[in-house]
């Protein structure tokens, strides 16, 4: 009977080392839940960056939908658009001035 009790608590032994051993070591234990935790939290990160974004989509088409200023808006800086009571000017600078961001070229004379 003593044999059997010390085999069982040798055998038991073995069994909570071998967890122990696959819990703390091996590649499917701790390591592996805090490389998961970090993925679940770049994955959160990134769904509230998608969050935010989709919310001003939405404010985006709301405003669309209901308003004629955002409207207007999107038709003079997209596509060009002017009023029926507008004036449309076009401004072109001259070639070599300083108005279109290049510096003025000047030739060496002698």
């Amino acid at each position: 009977m003593v044999v059997a009790v010390k085999w069982l608590a040798g055998a038991l032994l073995i069994v909570v080392v071998l967890l122990q051993y696959r819990l703390l070591v091996s590649p499917d234990g701790i390591r592996e839940m805090r490389h998961l935790e970090a993925d679940v939290a770049a994955q959160r990160s990134g769904n509230a960056t998608l969050a935010a974004r989709n919310a001003r989509l939405a404010a985006e088409v709301r405003d669309l939908k209901q308003g004629l200023t955002a409207l207007e808006e999107r038709a003079r800086s997209e596509l060009g658009m002017i009023g029926s009571r507008e004036s449309f000017y076009q401004v072109v600078p001259q070639p070599g001035s300083a108005v279109d961001g290049q510096a003025p070229t000047r030739t060496a004379q002698r």
